[in-house]
């Protein structure tokens, strides 16, 4: 489940965020100063974002993005009662990726989240090399092919190939379908699950064919969906 830490010493706004964060699927992380926050960056890899109060104590967060940006390219979200382009610039000099003044709509703030995982995703799999190996298979991005290892074609469509890519790109971790939609149709997810678990299903019967019936994608029941490298 992706890890999203809250850095807020206002104990209300902090479970207001908590609250919608656990609705959007997400797990929340709390901190209350500065100082926790990059102790918190600095031992919890997972951590995907970071939502953080410009004034907060032990280490402001400013200082907080200061120094986070010395080693990581985590994406920040900055809160802020201070409304001044002046204000929002600094925070987005500092290396803020975005900027939201208090009082806050949450709904905007989950929007703005997501749209920072998704480009934080996507630049990720800008990074990724071009031919992927895992399991049986052998992924190729830029061609959109797949074989396996054996060179036996797998014909997919467009959708199987970025729910293949997806999963196949992040071993062990698991997706919901929620998470699957948005990042492979490039849209908030407005759709039930049973549209992505269509397509998982026509996408196993396909690797399964080609495979003499290796189980690629796996089922986590109640989460979602991966591909664990062995």
């Amino acid at each position: 489940m992706t890890k999203i830490l809250v850095a807020d010493d206002d104990r209300e706004i902090a479970e207001l965020l908590e609250i919608y964060i656990k609705n959007e699927g997400y797990e929340p992380v709390l901190v209350a100063d500065g100082r926790e926050a990059v102790s918190k960056i600095h031992t919890n890899p997972d951590i995907a974002l970071m939502i953080l109060d410009i004034m907060m104590p032990e280490l402001n967060g400013l200082e907080v993005v200061k120094e986070i940006r010395k080693d990581s390219k985590i994406p920040v979200l900055m809160l802020s009662a201070k409304s001044t382009d002046m204000d929002k610039i600094q925070g987005l000099i500092t290396g803020a990726d975005d900027y939201v003044t208090k009082p806050f709509n949450p709904l905007e703030v989950m929007a703005r989240v997501k749209s920072l995982l998704r480009r934080a995703e996507n630049a990720v799999q800008n990074d990724k090399p071009d031919i992927l190996n895992i399991r049986s298979l052998v992924i190729n991005r830029d061609s959109h092919e797949v074989k396996t290892v054996q060179g036996e074609p797998i014909t997919l469509t467009a959708l199987e190939f970025g729910i293949l890519y997806l999963l196949a790109s992040h071993p062990n971790r698991v997706f919901s379908a929620d998470d699957i939609f948005e990042r492979v149709w490039q849209q908030e997810s407005v759709v039930s699950a049973k549209t992505v678990m269509v397509h998982v299903s026509h996408l196993r019967d396909k690797i399964e064919e080609a495979t003499n019936g290796e189980q690629v994608i796996q089922t986590v029941w109640g989460v979602g969906y991966k591909i664990e490298q062995v």
